[in-house]
């Protein structure tokens, strides 16, 4: 299930290239888009789902298997990416607040 999340997170180069450049503070301003310090579940799954739209070349709202890294697995909707998406930041909002801080949003999901 989390496979094509850890693919399309993967596919990020501006978010992951940014967080290797900047300090966690800089990297959550990306996400943080009304500027209050913290990441929303929206605002996390808006960010997130950005490769989605990019790789989505028909935009139909379904990753079918030539838009797929390698062109292999199955399709998978917007709706079931984004499902992933709410998941992983659940399990990142260790604090169970309601949003991330920068060090929630640069920790490993677990």
């Amino acid at each position: 299930m989390y496979r094509h999340v850890f693919v399309l997170l993967a596919l990020l180069p501006a978010p992951l290239a940014a967080f290797a450049q900047s300090t966690r503070a800089e990297y959550l301003q990306g996400f943080d888009r009304n500027g209050d310090g913290h990441v929303s579940e929206a605002e996390y799954v808006t960010w997130m789902s950005r490769g989605f739209q990019r790789m989505d070349r028909n935009g139909d709202g379904v990753l079918e298997t030539d838009e797929l890294p390698g062109a292999r697995g199955r399709p998978i909707t917007l709706k079931s990416f984004q499902d992933n998406l709410r998941r992983e930041f659940h399990q990142l909002d260790r604090r169970h607040r309601g949003y991330l801080d920068a060090r929630e949003l640069t920790a490993p999901p677990g």
